[in-house]
């Protein structure tokens, strides 16, 4: 029915995370009825992009510049080290505005399933920065799931020795939420991480 063409463009969209097939060929239609306001945009910002962007090899962001643009800001508090498991984990954080120290990418989370080891993520580098930096603290923000809690568990045996107090986000029942909806994990944290009310 479509040109080899246009079935090649909705293969390749219908790849892309939250895409699918149906969603894939909304997308094709669109750029092609709108090819000067949208699609030929998309692809300057797309080849701009490739040819520019690089891999930070301080902390592993994504940025025009190496070290990034976050590694080079003297404003930004150098006794907390955050490490996130993703380069969008960083950029959730810093939409949030909560956290103003520098961060490091671990590039996933150990998982024996999937067979990524300590080798396989960014943890010499993490261990180097701390022993060159000064940093006091380290906030270990990586995702609830049994391959995160495993990597902060990994990760706290890995840093006993350095001079720094290491730290975890909270997990529990989040605000607003129905403890007849939680599921038992949740609720196991939550509980055990209680405290006295003031």
């Amino acid at each position: 029915m479509n040109s080899p063409e246009i079935q090649r463009l909705i293969q390749f969209l219908s790849k892309l995370p939250g895409l699918g097939p149906r969603s894939g060929r909304r997308l094709a239609l669109h750029l092609l009825k709108k090819r000067e306001q949208t699609f030929r945009p998309l692809i300057q910002a797309m080849q701009d992009a490739e040819e520019k962007i690089v891999t930070c090899t301080t902390c592993h962001n994504l940025d025009a510049t190496n070290p990034c643009s976050l590694c080079q800001d003297p404003r930004r508090d150098p006794t907390q080290l955050c490490v996130v498991e993703d380069v969008s984990d960083l950029w959730a954080l810093e939409r949030a505005n909560i956290f103003r120290g520098y961060y490091h990418i671990l590039g996933g989370v150990l998982s024996a399933i999937d067979g990524v080891g300590p080798q396989q993520l960014h943890m010499t580098t993490l261990l180097e920065r701390l022993t060159r930096g000064d940093f006091t603290e380290v906030v270990l923000a990586l995702s609830a799931t049994v391959d995160g809690q495993t990597t902060i568990h990994y990760l706290t045996d890995q840093l006993k020795d350095f001079a720094v107090t290491i730290t975890t986000l909270a997990h529990g029942v989040p605000i607003g939420g129905e403890l007849d909806y939680l599921d038992e994990g949740t609720l196991f944290t939550a509980f055990q991480a209680r405290r006295g009310v003031s």
